[in-house]
């Protein structure tokens, strides 16, 4: 028998990107599962693309960071309510906040290799419906209640319960290692790299009116699909200005003696879903859809920001971008000067320039701060941790697809844990 070739890797085609605009939390989808907020912008993607034959797409993939026990199979539930065949297989990805970008490279990987034609990838996440944990000594009485075997054992398990057991662990948005919230760790960062209250104020005014002026030109039609009366992103306010801004008081780093990082120039907490269509050339072609760019390259990171040279910038939790960025160009043979357009998560504003600079004293040229986030970024939209990698990739390949001849454009997104997830995208 003669052994099996080795595959050769084609082309991976972004065909499509869809989503619900984006709540802030404890608003519009208060009520509203990850499951509800992804199947929403499935469906939607279905609808559009006449996906809804049977085999019509090889696999779904989808995650979220913060997930209730209900949510084990998640993209296998969403496939299950939603209008794409049922006999699609599906499952689950989390890397915080690089979920949605590393989704879509687990189904390109497989569309690279011929195991599939086409795939759906991309996340969703809700503050507002955030699993409580059980308090742990209460878990632990409850468990051993479970063990006993007889009911007297049982009673006497759960006898021990006091009313301080009854109180729910809160989900907190802070670092194991550390304790420190995303927020203090970027304003650590931000100190290291000197980056000023005016800049990060600056960064984010130009991310809302970019924003706002990308749905006045009906940019996101393709993209954006009303849900529970939303048809914007809830946090968008077109008339920001960086001197509306400044009035805003600190709320991070309140310790250090001129704290910079405030509510308006960081992301809020938010509700929300995205996916892209992805799939090899001949399966775009025989259904009439047009490719908007290729996945041609990524490279994930990640640094010590527990032990390593936080004090200094190097490795604050959110700069393995700053690290997987210069590695995957080297690889490639790019420059920063080969990129038409710069997509980088904006986490917060000072993370955004603290990365800028990074790259710049790792020997890149400086980016050219007309083809950063031109449509605007998470600053904006807000920052649904599993959505956002899954939004920038649809909006990047449709910024490509609207530009008249070839085009490159570069994306990076920070995470929590100290990691990084970057890409490549490209129109021939």
């Amino acid at each position: 028998m003669s052994p099996l070739k080795p595959p050769v890797a084609r082309r991976v085609a972004i065909v499509a990107g869809s989503r619900v605009p984006f709540a802030r939390s404890d608003g519009p989808y208060a009520t509203a599962s990850n499951q509800d907020m992804l199947t929403a912008a499935l469906d939607a993607l279905v609808e559009r693309h006449g996906l809804q034959g049977p085999g019509a797409v090889g696999e779904f993939v989808a995650g979220a960071v913060l997930k209730h026990a209900r949510d084990f199979n998640l993209a296998r539930e969403t496939v299950l309510g939603s209008k794409l065949d049922p006999r699609t297989p599906a499952y689950d990805i989390q890397q915080a906040c690089g979920t949605g970008l590393q989704a879509v490279i687990a189904a390109a990987n497989k569309i690279a290799l011929g195991q599939t034609e086409s795939a759906i990838a991309g996340g969703a996440d809700t503050a507002s419906d955030a699993p409580l944990g059980v308090n742990d000594d209460l878990r632990r009485i409850l468990l051993e209640a479970r063990r006993a075997k007889s009911a007297g054992g049982r009673l006497k398990a759960l006898a021990r319960i006091r009313p301080a057991h009854l109180v729910p662990d809160i989900p907190r948005n802070a670092e194991p290692r550390t304790g420190l919230s995303m927020g203090e760790h970027a304003a650590v960062t931000a100190r290291a790299w000197g980056v000023s209250r005016e800049a990060q104020d600056e960064l984010a005014a130009t991310s809302h009116q970019r924003l706002a002026a990308a749905y006045e030109r009906e940019f996101f039609r393709e993209l954006v699909v009303p849900f529970r009366g939303l048809a914007r992103d809830q946090n968008l306010r077109p008339d920001s200005t960086p001197g509306k801004l400044a009035t805003l008081k600190p709320v991070f780093g309140l310790k250090d003696p001129d704290p910079t990082m405030t509510a308006g120039n960081s992301t809020p907490l938010t509700d929300g879903a995205a996916l892209v269509l992805l799939a090899s050339e001949e399966w775009a072609k025989a259904r009439g859809l047009e490719v908007l760019a290729y996945l041609t390259a990524y490279e994930t990171a990640a640094v010590d920001f527990v032990r390593g040279d936080v004090a200094q910038g190097e490795d604050g939790l959110l700069m393995a971008p700053a690290y997987a960025v210069p590695r995957m160009l080297e690889r490639a043979g790019l420059g920063m000067d080969d990129f038409d357009l710069v997509e980088i998560h904006e986490a917060f504003a000072s993370q955004v320039l603290a990365t800028l600079a990074a790259w710049e004293k790792r020997g890149l040229a400086p980016v050219d701060r007309d083809r950063l986030n031109v449509t605007g970024s998470s600053l904006a939209t807000g920052h649904p941790f599993a959505a956002t990698g899954a939004r920038i990739v649809a909006t990047l390949a449709r910024l490509l697809a609207e530009r008249e001849g070839p085009g490159r454009g570069l994306i990076s997104v920070c995470a929590a844990g100290g990691q990084g997830v970057t890409a490549i995208l490209e129109r021939p």
